[in-house]
């Protein structure tokens, strides 16, 4: 007897164990895994928001700069069977779609309240949604050419990709490497609004042209600002950021033979099997509602809003003429996009 008091048996070690952990893990309070690819700057300061009024801890987990998204994306792969997060929050569409496929990700569905039912009714085109509820889009950006304003002038600055090959712009622009971030979904946008043998033209006139690449959008655009270069592919929040910063740096949108500009929603999604499923939902709820919406136009990123009451407030962040193309179809020409600029650009 004095052997066994002094020499727990393993099973009663384990229970004392799995005691201890129930306990600590009530003591920390109700908690939800977050993977986000938004940059950290400004997705933080909603978080805490989101965790002010639910009560619930984010455990967040962020993407670097040089593997924005493709890095949680290979992630959610990798834990698939046995997921360590709840929510993805992408800042973009295309690596979401291709998830929801490989059947990665949860439908979501909520219509008591201003979540993910509000976004499919209100928001506008249905693109902005998946059929099966595994994702929805919210806060715009868009694609856009970004300009030195002390080297190029606003009547001179390129207005469309195609202007972007003029040989007057040769050695002048620079872009993140299509396999990183939004690039990658820019430039399969290419594959599936002109087709790929008109894409693989449009990389190769880029290469004459002398583009250089770069590890990612912000660091185009501070090359721009610091007059390494006079041009760059970016994103509306990166040009956004740099006049923060009181860099001289302006935009026009990069439109796609007049069709208009490509358009990239955030999309928030469930994985499947996540730990926290009940916080997960009440974290969708918040990221799909108009109060987030709002956080993020009134933000340094001035994402465009989807929900129409937000978007009658910011009129001046509207974004106008979007390409109307299947966000589908570009996922689909994503690794034959990324492939080619590979081949093509490097």
């Amino acid at each position: 007897m004095l052997c066994a008091f002094r020499y727990p048996t393993l099973g009663l070690l384990l229970g004392m164990l799995a005691l201890g952990l129930s306990c600590r893990d009530r003591a920390a309070g109700p908690r939800v895994v977050l993977y986000c690819s938004v940059d950290q700057e400004f997705a933080e300061p909603v978080m805490a928001q989101f965790e002010k009024h639910s009560g619930i801890k984010v455990l967040a987990r962020y993407d670097a700069e040089a593997s924005k998204t493709v890095g949680l994306v290979q992630r959610i792969r990798a834990e698939a069977a046995a997921p360590a997060a709840d929510v993805f929050w992408s800042s973009e569409v295309f690596h979401t779609i291709r998830l929801a496929r490989e059947g990665l990700l949860a439908p979501y569905r909520d219509e008591s309240g201003p979540g993910a039912s509000e976004t499919q009714n209100q928001s506008g085109p249905t693109m902005f949604t998946d059929p099966n509820g595994c994702w929805y889009g919210f806060a715009l950006r868009a694609r856009v050419i970004g300009y030195n304003t002390q080297r190029v002038t606003a009547a001179e600055a390129p207005k469309s990709l195609e202007e972007t090959l003029d040989a007057k712009w040769k050695g002048r622009l620079v872009m993140a490497a299509p396999a990183a971030g939004t690039t990658g979904g820019d430039v399969a946008s290419w594959f599936a609004h002109y087709g790929p043998e008109r894409a693989r033209q449009i990389l190769t006139r880029l290469k004459s042209n002398g583009v250089r690449l770069v590890s990612g959008n912000s660091i185009a655009v501070r090359m721009v600002a610091f007059g390494q270069a006079d041009l760059c592919f970016t994103d509306t929040d990166d040009i956004y950021a740099g006049q923060r910063n009181g860099w001289p740096v302006a935009m026009n949108f990069l439109d796609q033979g007049g069709d208009g500009v490509l358009t990239i929603p955030n999309t928030a999604a469930l994985l499947r099997g996540g730990p926290n499923p009940e916080n997960a939902k009440a974290l969708m709820r918040f990221l799909l509602s108009p109060e987030l919406e709002r956080l993020l136009v009134q933000s340094d990123s001035h994402n465009s809003p989807l929900h129409p009451d937000v978007a009658r407030e910011y009129p001046q962040y509207a974004l106008l003429n979007p390409l109307r193309v299947d966000y589908g179809r570009v996922a689909d020409s994503l690794p034959e996009a990324i492939q080619a600029g590979r081949e093509v650009l490097e």
